[in-house]
């Protein structure tokens, strides 16, 4: 049976060991932080395509119950006017509804059924070398360790360390020209919040930003503000007071909730850089291949990220599945079913990347004019197509036409 080695545990990393391990191989999870990830406080939605391709890695369950749904749009002027109101997704389709949680929840939940399923989960395990042979790879970790695969699937973010060795010179993670700020209160004022399950968006004056409710009062907000980085001492020397007043001196100009909702925040207020993988970087080997952000990191203008690295989980599985007998496909099967999988995704992986760039710097150069509609951003994703459908269902053979052999 093939045995494959993931690295990093976090949402793509679990998400890969649950499908190639639903598609039959012999699969353990390396991650280098000695528990959990590194993914506390920040939160993301889950698209109707993320949610579709959980339900294939058979990993919907444990996840329907974290978070709450989102089925509503609105979004916002500066002074407060609602300029649209629209459904997301496959909001009338409970199972694949978007759906808010925090990304921590997100990644112990999946880690927890990579464990149920009997999957070993080793932490502490950070990569520092990588070499593929004619026969298998060898990875080297930081404690002198050493262990041996028949692939290996890079699923460990944007400094991804496979990657770096896949890659070495390849173009590394750059700013996408935003500070990224995002927190939580229970006591934003009532009539601002709106129901609990409406993310509303707001085209600031001097960020964008945007809030939703859960079911039990409490308020989660993010704001995209451009400008300069922050340097490493700013980040670990600005605590939560300094980072509300900056952003309020940005809000309060305007006649929006924003400036009220960040007011209510007291300590959970955290602010990190975007940081996007320019397209075009080598994705695999012979023996070795990058998933999620370690592939095709963007920044996070179109809230895609998590629901693409599910995505990238679960036609990376189908792609090995049918590589060869008994699972374990020869070398030149797995070859070719690694250029099958990178055909198959990198598309619409890198149109994800280049969207949510040119979104990012839309917002960097300038505000739109007033009564504008809506940019893309601000639209729900599109419905799943037919294509993705067939794509991502676990039983329906991936398309070969124009593909490596």
């Amino acid at each position: 049976m093939t045995k494959i080695m993931v690295v990093g545990g976090g949402i793509g990393g679990a998400a890969a060991a649950l499908g190639l391990h639903r598609a039959g191989f012999d699969v353990t999870v390396h991650e280098a932080h000695p528990a959990g990830g590194a993914d506390a406080g920040a939160f993301l939605t889950l698209a109707s395509n993320g949610m579709r391709a959980l339900a294939q890695l058979d990993a919907a369950a444990p996840v329907g119950g974290l978070g709450f749904p989102l089925s509503t749009m609105s979004v916002l002027d500066e002074g407060g006017r609602e300029l649209a109101s629209v459904p997301l997704g496959e909001h009338d389709h409970p199972p694949t509804r978007y759906r808010c949680l925090r990304r921590a929840d997100l990644g112990e939940a999946l880690r927890a059924e990579v464990r149920r399923r009997g999957i070993p989960l080793f932490h502490g395990a950070r990569l520092t070398g990588l070499t593929e042979g004619p026969g298998d790879v060898t990875v080297r970790f930081a404690d002198g360790a050493t262990a041996r695969a028949d692939l290996v699937v890079g699923a460990d973010g944007l400094h991804s360390a496979v990657r770096s060795q896949l890659d070495p010179d390849g173009a590394g993670p750059q700013y996408a020209g935003q500070r990224v700020f995002y927190g939580y209160t229970e006591d934003a004022p009532a009539p601002a919040i709106g129901p609990a399950d409406r993310i509303t968006m707001v085209r600031g004056s001097g960020a964008a930003f945007g809030y939703a409710c859960s079911p039990d009062g409490e308020t989660y907000w993010f704001a995209r503000v451009p400008g300069p980085p922050a340097g490493a001492e700013e980040l670990a020397g600005t605590g939560p007071a300094g980072w509300r007043a900056q952003l309020l001196a940005l809000l309060r100009p305007d006649r929006t909730p924003a400036a009220d909702i960040v007011a209510a925040t007291t300590d959970r207020l955290m602010v990190t850089n975007a940081s996007q993988l320019p397209p075009g970087g080598r994705w695999r080997g012979r023996r070795s291949v990058l998933l999620g952000d370690a592939a095709h990191a963007a920044s996070p203008a179109t809230g895609q990220g998590a629901s693409m690295a599910l995505e990238d989980a679960v036609v990376l599985a189908k792609a090995l599945r049918e590589a060869g007998q008994d699972n374990h496909p020869p070398a030149g099967a797995l070859v070719a079913a690694l250029a099958r999988y990178e055909a198959l995704r990198r598309p619409r992986a890198e149109l994800n990347t280049v969207t949510s760039a040119r979104l990012t710097a839309s917002r960097t150069d300038g505000r739109p004019p007033a009564g504008a509609p809506p940019r893309d951003s601000e639209r729900p994703a599109p419905g799943v197509d037919e294509d993705l459908l067939r794509l991502l269902d676990w039983d329906t053979p991936l398309p070969t036409a124009g593909l490596p052999d």
